[in-house]
C-alpha cells in the first residue's frame, strides 16, 4: 500500500474519504458534484487529516471541510424546561454558596479545615481582644464579639474559601479615632460602645448595598499607591500610638493630655520628652514579646518548606505565659482585669446618636467600608485565582455586609478580611468556608468558658501583639517602592507620599479621604478624555494606515486628510473632551504638543473616522457627534466613517446623524475613504485648472 509521504497517510484511506464525500454530494448537480470532488483532490491530504481527528460516532457534529485539525465546538445548551422550584434550587447555590459546598463536604476537608480553624483563633482570639482594647477603647469582649458572628455569617454567605474575616488594625483604629474626635469636639456624652456599634451596622448596610447594586468593580479604582500610602500610613500611626502602651507610658501621656485623638507629631514630641521615664518592667515585657513574635515569624518565613512549623501558635504561645508569669511573680504592670460578660447578647439596635453627630457618623462608616472592601475583594480573588475557583465582588460585597450586619447587631466592632491571617488560614490548610466558621464558633467557646483565664494578661503584650500586626502592614512596601523607582512612575510615588504624609500628620480620616477622593478623581479624569489617535499612511504603501504614534519615523500624514481611530465606546463621560482632542490633532497632529506652540498641520478639507474599535455609543455621545458632523460640515469639511458596527449604526439612524454624513460617505475600510477622497481631489484639479 502506498502512503503519502507528506503526512503518513495511506492513499487507499484518502480514496476512500473522496467516495464518502462524492456520496454526500450525490444531491447536487452532476457540474456542481465534479467541481466539489475536483477542489478536493487538492486538499486530500488535510482533508484525511482533519477527518481522522474528527470524531465520527457522533452523527450531530458536522464535518466542515477545513484544513485544521481542530473540530468546531458545540455549546452544551440546556433547553430542559425549568419549574419555579429547580429555578429556585439553582439560583440559591449562587446566592448562598453554602449550599452548594457544604453537601459534597467530607471528612478529609474537615481535618484541613479543622487545623486551619484552630491555628486562625490561637492568634486571631488575641488579636481581637487587643484590637477593641487598645485601639477602639472598648471592653476586650467586643473584640471577641467582632470575630464570632462575622466569621460564621460570612462562612454562610462568602465565597472565598482562604479569606479570615475579624477585626482589623486599621478599621479598628479609624472606629476609635472617631469615637475620640467626638469626644475632643463635644461636651455632650458620648456612649462609646454604642457609637462602635452603629457605625459597624451602617458599614455593613454600606457594604451590603454597594453589592446589591453590582458596585464591586470599585476595588480596581483604589489606585495602589494611594492604598499603600494610607495602609502604610495607618502603620506608622498605630506604631506609635502602640509604643507609649509597650513603654509603660500611659499615665505620664494622659497627664500631658495625650489622648486617641492626639495627631502622631504629638505622640513623637511625648515620647522624644519622656523616654527615660521609661516603665523597666512593662517595656521589659513587651520586648521579649515582640522579639518573640518577630523571631518565630522570620523563621517561619524562611522555613516555609516545614508545614508543621508554619502551624506552630507563637501567639498564643506569648500570651499564655505572659498571663502565667504576671500572675506567679505578681508583677506590677497593667493587665487585662476582670472581663465583664453575660455570654451571647440578644441582638439589638443600638442607641442612635444626636443628628450633629450622626453625620460624622455615617462619613466615617462609609470609609471603613471602602476600605474593607477593597482590601478583602483583593484577597479573594487572590487566593481563587491560586486554588482555581471562582468569587464574585458583588457576592463578597454582599457577604461582608451582611456580616457586619450581624456583627453589629451582636455589640461587635467591623470586621473584614486580612492580607496576613488569610495567608496563615490558607497554609494551615483551609479549603471550604468551614474554617472561618470553625474559627467563629471557637471565639464563642472562648466567651463562655475562657474569659476568666485573660484576667492577668498584660495590656503590654496585646499592645506587643498590634505592634508586630501592623509590622506586616509595611512588609510590602519596600517591594512597591523599588518598584516605582524602577519604572519610573513619580507620579505613584507622589500619590503615596501624599496619603502617607495626610494620614500620618494629619489624620486618619483626612488620610481615608484623600485616598478615597483621588482615587475618584484620577479616574474620572482618565474615563473623561476619550481615547483617539491620528492615523497615517505606512510609507512606501498606498493603503496601509496605522497609528501615528506607533512608529513616526515610518508613518506619514497625509495632506489635507485627518484620520482619526475611536478607541474605545463612546458615552456621556467620555465625549465631553471629545471636540478639544480632535481640535488639537487637526492642529498638531498628536496630545502630547502644548496648545500654546504654533500650529504644525494644514487645515483638512477630508475627515475619515475609524470607529471600529466603538461597539457601542449612547445618546449624549450621538449628540456631540452630530454637533461635530454639522461644525465640520459649516466648514466645508468633507466626513467620512468607516468600520460602524451595528448598535452605533442603529443610534445614528435614529438620531438622524446617518443621514447628516451620508450613506455614500460610509464604508468598511479605510482605504475605500481615501480612494474616494483621491478622486474627489482629482475633480477639484481639474476645476480649478480650468
Amino acid at each position: 500500500m502506498a502512503t503519502n509521504q507528506s503526512t503518513g497517510i495511506s492513499t487507499s484511506h484518502s480514496h476512500a474519504s473522496l467516495t464518502d464525500y462524492a456520496d454526500d454530494t450525490s444531491s447536487l448537480s452532476s457540474r456542481d458534484s465534479t467541481d466539489v470532488l475536483v477542489r478536493n483532490v487538492a486538499a486530500t491530504s488535510s482533508l484525511d487529516e482533519t477527518r481522522l481527528l474528527l470524531p465520527t460516532g457522533h452523527h450531530n457534529i458536522p464535518r466542515y471541510m477545513t484544513a485544521s485539525p481542530i473540530p468546531s465546538a458545540q455549546l452544551i445548551l440546556d433547553h430542559t424546561p425549568k419549574d419555579t422550584w429547580s429555578l429556585i434550587k439553582m439560583r440559591s447555590k449562587y446566592y448562598l454558596p453554602i449550599l452548594k459546598w457544604l453537601p459534597h463536604y467530607n471528612a478529609s476537608l474537615f481535618l484541613g479545615d479543622l487545623i486551619a480553624g484552630l491555628t486562625l483563633s490561637c492568634l486571631l482570639v488575641p488579636q481581637g481582644l487587643s484590637y477593641a482594647t487598645a485601639l477602639c477603647k472598648l471592653d476586650a469582649i467586643h473584640g471577641l464579639y467582632a470575630i464570632a458572628f462575622p466569621a460564621v455569617t460570612y462562612g454562610i454567605f462568602g465565597m472565598s474559601r482562604q479569606m479570615s474575616v475579624g477585626p482589623e488594625a486599621t478599621l479598628s483604629l479609624l472606629v476609635g479615632s472617631s469615637i475620640a474626635q467626638q469626644e475632643l469636639h463635644d461636651d455632650d456624652h458620648i456612649d462609646r460602645l454604642a457609637w462602635a456599634c452603629l457605625m459597624t451596622l451602617f458599614v455593613g448596610i454600606f457594604t451590603f448595598l454597594l453589592g446589591i447594586v453590582r458596585l464591586g468593580f470599585l476595588d480596581s479604582l483604589m489606585s495602589r499607591a494611594l492604598l499603600r500610602g494610607f495602609i502604610t500610613g495607618v502603620a506608622v500611626v498605630v506604631m506609635l500610638q502602640q509604643s507609649i502602651i509597650l513603654l509603660g507610658l500611659v499615665k505620664l501621656s494622659e497627664e500631658a493630655g495625650i489622648t486617641e485623638a492626639s495627631t502622631s507629631i504629638e505622640r513623637i514630641s511625648f515620647l522624644f520628652h519622656n523616654i527615660q521615664k521609661t516603665h523597666v518592667l512593662s517595656a521589659a515585657v513587651s520586648g521579649v514579646a515582640v522579639a518573640v513574635l518577630l523571631g518565630a515569624r522570620v523563621i517561619k518565613s524562611k522555613l516555609q518548606q516545614y508545614r508543621l512549623l508554619a502551624l506552630f501558635p507563637e501567639v498564643l504561645l506569648v500570651v499564655v505565659l505572659a498571663t502565667v508569669l504576671t500572675w506567679f511573680f505578681d508583677w506590677k504592670i497593667d493587665i487585662l482585669g476582670e472581663i465583664e460578660s453575660a455570654g451571647v447578647p440578644l441582638p439589638s439596635i443600638p442607641v442612635f446618636p444626636d443628628n450633629k453627630h450622626l453625620k460624622d457618623l455615617l462619613v466615617t462608616s462609609a470609609m471603613i467600608s471602602v476600605i474593607g472592601f477593597v482590601e478583602s475583594v483583593v484577597i479573594a480573588k487572590t487566593y481563587s485565582s491560586r486554588h482555581n475557583y471562582s468569587v464574585s465582588a458583588n457576592r463578597e460585597l454582599v457577604a461582608l455586609g451582611v456580616a457586619n450586619i450581624v456583627g453589629g447587631l451582636f455589640q461587635g466592632i467591623p470586621a473584614f478580611g486580612s492580607v496576613a491571617r488569610s495567608k496563615i488560614n490558607d497554609r494551615a490548610g483551609a479549603r471550604t468556608q468551614m474554617a472561618c466558621m470553625i474559627t467563629g464558633v471557637l471565639a464563642l467557646v472562648a466567651i463562655f468558658f475562657l474569659l476568666p483565664s485573660f484576667y492577668y494578661l498584660p495590656k503590654t503584650v496585646l499592645s506587643a501583639i498590634i505592634f508586630v500586626a501592623v509590622l506586616s502592614l509595611l512588609g510590602e512596601l519596600p517591594e512597591d517602592l523599588h518598584f516605582i523607582f524602577k519604572i519610573g512612575a513619580w507620579r505613584d510615588l507622589g500619590l503615596l507620599l501624599i496619603t502617607f504624609l495626610g494620614t500620618v500628620v494629619i489624620s486618619l480620616e483626612f488620610g481615608t479621604l484623600v485616598a478615597i477622593t483621588l482615587s475618584l478623581l484620577l479616574t474620572i479624569k482618565e474615563t473623561s478624555y476619550p481615547r483617539i489617535s491620528i492615523m497615517g499612511r505606512v510609507k512606501g504603501t498606498h493603503n496601509e494606515f496605522r497609528a501615528i504614534h506607533d512608529d513616526p519615523d515610518e508613518i506619514e500624514h497625509l495632506e489635507s486628510v485627518l484620520v482619526v481611530r475611536v478607541e474605545e465606546p463612546l458615552f456621556f463621560a467620555n465625549t465631553g473632551q471629545l471636540k478639544d482632542r480632535l481640535r488639537r490633532l487637526e492642529n498638531y497632529g498628536d496630545m502630547s504638543t502644548h496648545p500654546s506652540e504654533r500650529p504644525r498641520r494644514n487645515a483638512s478639507s477630508y475627515i475619515i473616522f475609524d470607529v471600529d474599535n466603538m461597539p457601542d455609543i449612547d445618546a449624549s455621545a450621538v449628540q456631540i457627534m452630530y454637533e461635530i458632523v454639522e461644525s465640520y460640515h459649516a466648514q466645508h469639511v468633507a466626513v467620512y466613517f468607516v468600520h460602524l458596527r451595528e448598535r452605533p449604526m442603529d443610534m445614528f439612524r435614529r438620531s438622524g446623524l446617518l443621514d447628516l454624513i451620508g450613506k455614500d460617505h460610509m464604508f468598511q475600510e479605510v482605504s475605500q475613504a481615501i480612494q474616494v477622497i483621491e478622486n474627489d481631489m482629482a475633480k477639484l484639479g481639474i476645476e480649478i485648472l480650468q
